[in-house]
């Protein structure tokens, strides 16, 4: 569930953030600000407000979120493409008459791929634990389907004599995200130049 949202969150905003980087001026900033008021709106509201409409399941915590998860994605795609549309051979590439849409996918894109990749190993924990978050307060996987925040639920009424059923789920919660974010952090020394030695 956490890949599955991450990567719908890595196509959503990278596709947002390149065309409003590309784009620019009146357009670049409206883009922003719908997806500033889209940022404003809390998970747990839009999960909320899913549940009653679609009602619970797999899916309507995959599109809870990345209704508002693939914001942080398009900002910092939008942050790359900017910087590299300043380069030369993009601007020799506008001048030898090549369009938008080949720049954007040829040159723009592929030079940004350093920050996406490590974006997107940093978005999977953050999908796990919301969904095991969501679990665990019951608005999240019903009972037929395991998932570590209902296996964290059901163990906490027990804390005081098994102790085990509350503490293998959150320790393998935390070692996923954990794994992740090392993860996340090795890949961002392997792609930026500066920090190789």
């Amino acid at each position: 569930m956490g890949i599955t949202a991450s990567l719908v969150d890595l196509v959503v905003g990278v596709l947002f953030g390149a065309i409003a980087g590309m784009l620019g001026g009146k357009a670049e900033e409206w883009m922003m600000r719908i997806a500033d008021v889209l940022y404003a709106i809390p998970y747990l509201l839009v999960v909320i407000l899913l549940m009653v409409i679609i009602g619970p399941g797999i899916m309507t915590i995959i599109i809870a979120l990345t209704i508002t998860g693939w914001i942080n994605m398009a900002r910092i795609v939008r942050s790359q493409i900017l910087q590299i549309k300043q380069q030369d051979y993009v601007r020799a590439a506008l001048a030898l008459g090549a369009s938008r849409r080949r720049i954007l996918l040829r040159h723009l894109i592929p030079n940004a791929m350093g920050p996406i990749i490590v974006t997107l190993t940093l978005t999977i924990p953050t999908a796990i634990f919301a969904e095991a978050f969501l679990s665990f307060l019951g608005l999240g996987v019903q009972a037929p389907i395991a998932s570590w925040g209902t296996m964290a639920n059901d163990g906490l009424p027990a804390l005081r004599y098994y102790p085990w059923r509350l503490f293998f789920p959150a320790t393998f919660i935390s070692l996923t995200m954990l794994s992740f974010n090392l993860l996340g952090d090795g890949l961002r020394d392997a792609f930026d130049p500066r920090l190789r030695r």
